[in-house]
């Protein structure tokens, strides 16, 4: 890879854990300490000195009962030294890619060389909240609320789950239900094949898991695909969030654990250190819609990064989008005209 602009920025290493279940085998672990492990390993992995850091940059959308600062935490423990500052950030599902964007941003005003930035989550870990407690609540019921999916997956602004808007996504753009679940099979079957393969070997760190008696048990394997996934079973599935719904727990995403690192640097550091990057990150660019109409923000912020490069989709040989929900993934590919 020829090296561009001193100020261009390259990711020179890369670390991720297994992605566990919703109370699965990491759910031992707090957002932080999964976060250290990515960030250590990524690190070891881009053969720059701790102390060459000049900064921490983590994405944690429900960082509630973790304690303070959970992206320093995570450095700290992590192995960066104390006196590297870092930065926790919350754009929601998109808080790993902003605090990528972050620390591309701070290289290219000149503010640091070399900053670690990824994300880390343990939804299996979000506490229940108890409002009414600080105030008092003087007289009759009190309610439990769940922290995990207020914080984590309710509209603020329609005061509904994240489920029933990819319901209403599904019906805005005619995704049938038969067509959700083919995506969700195909997603489970390819995943499964790659774990097969071990194409993720090279990208996953292993994962020690304390045990109250024995040895800790390593978990080193993504948890979330099925092998025993068919279109039969997922056809059986009952509408999670509307009676009259398509969305279900086969085509949803799922709840999980997990964390993941880069660390990115400028050119110039990249050059003078005579390091090999494993990639160049070009141009990043984010939309913003209407709260119902959230599941669409990706195809604005794809036309957005193809004006600013002057590009169009045939630039590109691969796409790889986010899969929140089968209905959302297949509306945006409708929307932007992708094929598989």
């Amino acid at each position: 890879m020829t090296i561009g602009l001193a100020k261009d920025t390259y990711i020179i290493g890369a670390a991720r854990t297994p992605i566990g279940r919703f109370l699965g085998g990491l759910a031992g672990l707090r957002a932080p300490e999964l976060g250290a492990v990515a960030i250590r390993a990524a690190i070891e992995r881009s053969g720059v000195k701790p102390a060459e850091i000049d900064g921490v940059i983590m994405g944690n959308v429900c960082p509630a009962g973790i304690g303070q600062a959970p992206a320093r935490q995570a450095a700290v423990i992590g192995g960066v030294p104390v006196e590297v500052p870092a930065l926790t950030v919350n754009k929601v599902c998109g808080s790993g890619m902003i605090a990528v964007a972050l620390a591309c941003q701070q290289i290219k005003s000149g503010d640091a060389r070399v900053v670690v930035a990824g994300g880390q989550e343990s939804m299996s870990n979000v506490p229940y909240y108890l409002k009414t407690l600080r105030q008092g609540n003087k007289m009759g019921h009190t309610q439990l609320q769940d922290g995990m999916i207020y914080d984590g997956i309710w509209d603020y602004f329609g005061d509904v789950h994240m489920g029933e808007l990819a319901d209403f996504t599904a019906r805005n753009s005619n995704i049938s239900r038969e067509a959700q679940d083919r995506w969700a099979l195909r997603s489970h079957m390819n995943a499964v094949a790659a774990i097969r393969e071990g194409r993720f070997k090279a990208e996953i760190i292993p994962v020690s898991i304390p045990q109250k008696k024995g040895e800790p048990v390593v978990i080193d394997t993504d948890e979330g695909p099925r092998a025993d996934t068919t279109l039969e079973r997922l056809a059986g599935l009952k509408p999670v969030f509307s009676k009259d719904g398509t969305v279900t727990a086969g085509n949803a995403s799922s709840i999980n654990d997990g964390a993941a690192a880069l660390v990115i640097a400028s050119g110039d550091f990249v050059k003078n250190r005579g390091l090999k990057p494993l990639a160049r990150i070009v141009a990043y660019a984010t939309g913003s819609v209407e709260p119902k109409m959230l599941f669409y923000a990706p195809v604005k912020a794809v036309r957005k990064l193809l004006e600013l490069q002057g590009v169009g989709l045939d630039y590109f040989d691969l796409i790889e989008v986010n899969e929140a929900f089968a209905a959302q993934v297949l509306a945006d590919a409708q929307e932007r005209g992708l094929d598989e």
